[in-house]
């Protein structure tokens, strides 16, 4: 005896249907999943990118960016315009400028930073630059190296200045690579380059996502 397959009358076998039922269920439960996953990165990057100063920090750390032919992007001179107002009432800060030279540059982020601090009144005696690292995980680590080498850091109170968008990724990495007791503080600058903005609201929770799993 043959097996003859059931016919709704409808839409074909009964059996068949089923199946492509069942895996849209599945597919619309894992875009689902996708979407709240999302949405939980998008919050946690949030929650971080705002100012956090605690006590009275003594280095602070710039974190770089783009540089175009003519000078720091937007988005980096964002970040060293909230350091200088922040430096205003904190001059006596140490400074760290974190950032390479990449293949579209034609300086360092490091030296840029270095250069537009200067040319804005900062003593350059203060800047310590780091110009080797080419992601946020070697800006963190080779800013360590680099003051290791130089005989240590003179204080453990940090103030990590970025966009408010990368602050989260940046202390889960500083937690990472900083084996001692130290105290962090962060100042969150703006974006106020619209298109970055954008591209940064889909970018940085895969960065973050990258950077927890990698980043070791």
């Amino acid at each position: 005896m043959s097996y003859q397959p059931i016919w709704d009358g409808r839409s074909g076998y009964g059996g068949e249907k089923g199946g492509r039922h069942t895996l849209r269920k599945v597919i619309l439960a894992l875009l689902a999943l996708g979407v709240l996953f999302f949405a939980a990165l998008e919050v946690y990057i949030g929650l971080h990118s705002r100012d956090k100063i605690v006590g009275e920090p003594k280095i602070m750390v710039i974190f770089g960016c783009k540089v175009e032919p003519w000078g720091p992007s937007i988005l980096l001179q964002d970040r060293l315009d909230a350091a200088l107002d922040y430096l205003k009432d904190h001059p006596d800060m140490e400074i760290v400028v974190t950032g390479g030279k990449g293949d579209d540059e034609h300086q360092s982020e490091a030296q840029c930073m270095y250069d537009y601090l200067t040319a804005h009144g900062v003593e350059g005696e203060i800047i310590v630059l780091e110009d080797q690292s080419r992601n946020t995980w070697q800006n963190v680590n080779y800013t360590l190296e680099l003051k290791e080498r130089a005989g240590g850091f003179t204080s453990s109170e940090f103030l990590l200045v970025s966009s408010g968008f990368h602050l989260a990724r940046i202390q889960m990495l500083w937690d990472r690579a900083w084996t001692g007791t130290c105290t962090i503080s962060t100042l969150a600058a703006p974006v106020s380059h619209i298109p970055s903005a954008i591209q940064m609201f889909f970018r940085e929770p895969l960065a973050l996502v990258k950077s927890f799993v990698f980043d070791r």
